[in-house]
């Protein structure tokens, strides 16, 4: 090649830059390529030196094109191994997903005898090997001449066929003409129905997302936000000591189990709260069963206590009721009753220092507010594919869902942490309850039917982490779609008897619970997963393409909005969330039927990283920082020691049963899809078979040890 480029550098070549292309095998690589200068392009009859270099740019251009097709052809072939090799390494470790929740149903079946367990695999495999059948059969009469590109089948015509006045031309034929005449008297028009019914709870669900989009719209354009007392906030950030009777008094509670990867962080954070250390009371409660974890995290709140800082640490003996029964056990001290408000933090939250300052002042002068809700916002965010989704999700849920609900009606879900209580209202609601596992919409819920109201501050951020593992992911999920099916058996009789009024009931009724709770997952699940890919098989049953491209593309545009950052991520996004839909629609089938898997509540896995880069900063921040935390500030040496130990540790993937059954389900459909030149429903099965396929093969997300 150096020949080459000698010749072409003794040419004239102003304007433009020589291609330099190396080539290392087996892969190749550009180090700088600029197109010719526009005298390059000069017309036939300028100069003959011209003439030249305008034949040696198309050399050049067609050199480029087969240089990028080298390119995509290495990064396609690259990409395929890559994923083959994975594939030989999850089936080779031999781990799927019924082996990881073996020991804890067995905890919970001795715990409760009621447990049952779940026949949705089966219930799956039933449609897969359907449709495996069903390819193959439809592929031999495709190779017979039985060729129906149109799904709308002439039925006269195959009664005409079946009479036998065209004659049959063997015993396929025959078996086959009685298959399509089945499907089309007897399958066909329940699927279609079926199809028909999804579709409107799909267009309801889709109208109630737009209007909290609008409402969303209405918020900002307007600039409305909640505001407290004016007066209040002077008074709050004064320095005046003559204003001190303005801050009440708060408990704060930190709820944690075998969270030794951010204690720390927690407590460090909520230690540095401003607030007057007279006024406020720290409670550490570890249900951890770990007697290591217990040590550190009584160890770490000691020196918090050396340090000034008013912070106990709490251990129940009789370990009931989960997160419910760990706050309840703590409501129950004495000395809670010389508290107003209690401010609760999940184990892996920080809340800045003025966290209180921006809540606390809501509730001065409004007797009818019972919570201050802040937003979450996530220190790992880009950390991988799946921790980019779910932030947009839960953007979404709190940039619109929270925020629209709290300022027109006042209601929202609690989220379970980063929120403010008036103590009153959660007595008055009847205190914690351990009959579901989303404590927080329980109590909410019973605060609610009460007449207390909500404030949400969209402005208030309290950091706190993703799981970056599908496993942790995917067990968050299940809690959190199960739990409202649960509370919904359990409160509908008491939403009824309630004294609030007729539009408040049916919010809570059809709004919150069935639209949101149970429609959603139920229509996504039903309609994308078993419905589109058995009308590959029964073509007389279709879904118009508006269903399967249009409306989902329009509602995930919506869904990213409060995320603009992430929209090169809309395609991942619509095809994970239909993906997670199994996930959800089991959860919320066991949670509704009490099935076994309805009683899981694993806590979520936390890697930690949150609290490296939150100590990080605060020891950038000088000497003064340093003494407020004491001897509690770790070595960040020996935490990059330990990380690096972690890292060591062996780590896997698994095999998730589900996904992949309902990614050959989709492949398969797909496959079938191709005989009738169905359309969009081809590539849209396509993509969404190989979207099941890489997450049940567990390739989004970390690993997990």
């Amino acid at each position: 090649m150096a020949p080459l480029f000698q010749w072409w550098d003794k040419g004239s070549h102003r304007g433009g830059t020589p291609v330099v292309v190396k080539m290392e095998n087996p892969n190749w690589s550009m180090l700088e390529l600029e197109g010719p200068s526009e005298e390059d392009f000069l017309p036939t009859g300028s100069q003959k030196s011209k003439s030249k270099k305008n034949a040696k740019q198309l050399t050049w251009v067609l050199l480029l094109k087969a240089h990028r097709a080298a390119g995509c052809l290495s990064s396609i072939a690259s990409a395929t191994f890559g994923v083959v090799s994975a594939i030989r390494r999850r089936v080779a470790s031999g781990r799927t997903d019924y082996e990881m929740g073996s020991e804890e149903i067995e905890e919970m079946c001795d715990d409760n005898p009621t447990v049952k367990s779940s026949k949705f695999y089966g219930f799956i495999k039933v449609f897969l090997w359907l449709s495996l059948a069903l390819l193959g059969f439809e592929v031999v009469a495709y190779f017979k001449g039985w060729h129906f590109g149109d799904p709308h089948l002439q039925l006269q015509y195959l009664k005409y066929f079946w009479n036998g006045d065209l004659g049959f031309r063997g015993t396929f034929d025959s078996i086959y003409a009685r298959w399509v005449l089945i499907r089309v008297e007897y399958l066909a028009p329940p699927l279609q129905y079926l199809a028909s019914f999804c579709i409107v709870l799909f267009l309801i669900q889709s109208a109630d997302r737009l209007i909290l989009c609008f409402g969303c719209f209405w918020i900002r354009f307007n600039k409305i936000k909640p505001t407290p007392k004016q007066q209040f906030v002077r008074d709050i950030e004064s320095s005046n000591e003559n204003v001190e009777n303005y801050f009440p008094m708060i408990l704060v509670q930190i709820p944690m189990c075998n969270e030794k990867e951010v204690y720390q962080q927690s407590i460090a954070a909520v230690c540095n709260l401003d607030w007057p250390k007279e006024n406020i009371l720290i409670q550490v409660l570890d249900d951890s069963n770990d007697p290591t974890t217990q040590l550190l995290i009584k160890e770490e709140v000691q020196k918090w206590q050396q340090e000034g800082a008013r912070i106990l640490y709490r251990h129940r003996v009789v370990r009931d009721g989960y997160k419910a029964g760990n706050l309840k056990s703590a409501m129950s001290c004495s000395y809670v009753n010389d508290y107003e408000f209690v401010a609760i933090f999940d184990a892996d939250f920080q809340p800045t220092p003025d966290f209180l300052k921006r809540t606390v002042p809501h509730f001065k002068d409004n007797e009818e507010v019972a919570l201050v809700q802040a937003r979450w916002s996530f220190v790992n965010k880009d950390e991988n594919l799946l921790t980019r989704l779910q932030n947009i999700n839960l953007a979404f849920h709190f940039e619109v869902e929270q925020q629209v609900n709290g300022i027109f009606i006042s209601f929202f879900g609690f989220n379970g942490t980063a929120g403010v209580w008036r103590i009153k209202a959660l007595e008055d609601a009847g205190g914690w309850l351990e009959r579901t596992t989303v404590e927080d919409m329980d109590i909410a819920i019973r605060a609610h039917l009460h007449g207390w109201k909500f404030i949400f501050l969209n402005d208030v951020e309290c950091q706190c982490e993703l799981p970056e593992s599908y496993e942790a992911y995917r067990k968050q999920q299940h809690r959190w779609h199960s739990g409202p099916m649960q509370l919904f058996r359990l409160c509908l009789p008491d939403i009824i008897r309630s004294k609030i009024n007729i539009g408040k009931k049916a919010n809570l009724i059809f709004l919150f619970f069935l639209l949101r709770k149970l429609i959603l997952p139920f229509y996504s699940f039903t309609l994308f997963c078993i419905i589109l890919p058995m009308t590959m098989f029964v073509p007389e049953a279709e879904l118009p393409s508006w269903v399967i491209c249009y409306i989902p593309a329009i509602m995930s545009f919506l869904n990213i909005l409060p995320a603009p950052k992430s929209f090169p991520f809309i395609v991942p996004y619509l095809l994970f969330e239909n993906t997670m839909s199994v996930t959800k629609f089991n959860a919320m089938i066991s949670g509704l039927f009490q099935l076994g898997s309805a009683y899981e509540w694993v806590v979520t896995k936390k890697s930690g990283r949150s609290s490296e880069g939150d100590l990080a900063s605060l020891l950038d921040k000088g000497p003064k920082h340093q003494h407020q935390r004491g001897n509690s500030v770790p070595d960040l040496d020996a935490m990059e020691k330990e990380q690096v130990l972690m890292n060591k540790k062996k780590k896997h993937n698994r095999i998730y049963t589900k996904e992949l059954a309902l990614a050959f389900l989709l492949l398969t459909a797909s496959a079938r899809s191709l005989l009738s030149a169905q359309g969009i429903h081809f590539y849209f099965l396509l993509f969404q078979g190989i979207a099941f396929l890489l997450v049940g093969l567990d390739l989004i997300g970390e690993q997990v040890e």
